[in-house]
């Protein structure tokens, strides 16, 4: 039996790859692996079925016969160290591309996700406009360090890996901020990462969910 992945049954991005079921579809799909995916509605996902599988009632979650997994970076490592391709054979490469992984969730995304958010949520707030230059200055410290890393190379550290996966789902969150615009090389690397086909099977398959509950 393939291993069964959660996604929203109507995703609040609407269809633009970045609610964080697209990192496992897109990890399952570049080891090709196949996966079995069920929908889950924002009322379920608070029910004991589901908070027994993710306790904090959020998705995605990977159920792989007695293996229950929740949290993206857990269960993109672990398809990693499962199947070939998204890991160095080396020692060292491998453990560099572990540290690429949670440099994207923990350096990265904290300071991009409070941005989005902002940008989302408190745009009629008093404190909006004052608040939203500190909060993209803290985004743009990061993108200028990764700036420095990235430039010339195609990838973080040689060849594609789960590194690279994590970061590039983790900057898609800043598509239509325009903060990309200003570091070319990222937005090239962000490009190279979604021009990948596992990526655009990962990206057509979610997107063909929030389609067909957008007719219903």
């Amino acid at each position: 039996m393939p291993p069964t992945i959660t996604a929203f049954e109507n995703s609040p991005d609407r269809g633009k790859g970045q609610a964080r079921d697209m990192r496992l579809r897109w990890a399952l799909e570049e080891v090709g692996q196949p996966y079995d995916v069920r929908l889950v509605s924002f009322t379920a996902m608070k029910q004991p079925a589901h908070l027994a599988l993710h306790p904090f009632g959020q998705i995605p979650t990977y159920e792989d016969g007695d293996l229950a997994l929740f949290e993206t970076g857990a269960i993109v490592l672990h398809i990693a160290e499962r199947h070939a391709g998204l890991l160095p054979v080396a020692p060292s490469a491998r453990a560099r591309a572990i540290a690429w992984m949670f440099a994207a969730l923990s350096t990265l995304e904290p300071p991009i996700v409070e941005l989005t958010m902002a940008m989302l949520f408190e745009r009629d707030s008093s404190w909006y406009a004052e608040r939203l230059p500190m909060l993209q200055d803290r985004v743009r410290t990061r993108l200028g360090e990764l700036s420095r890393h990235i430039s010339g190379a195609d990838w973080l550290d040689g060849a594609f890996s789960a590194g690279d996966l994590m970061m590039v789902t983790v900057l898609r969150r800043l598509n239509t901020s325009g903060l990309l615009d200003e570091y070319p090389d990222i937005a090239a690397y962000v490009a190279r990462g979604e021009a990948r086909p596992a990526f655009r099977r990962a990206f057509d398959a979610q997107l063909a969910v929030f389609n067909a509950a957008s007719r219903s």
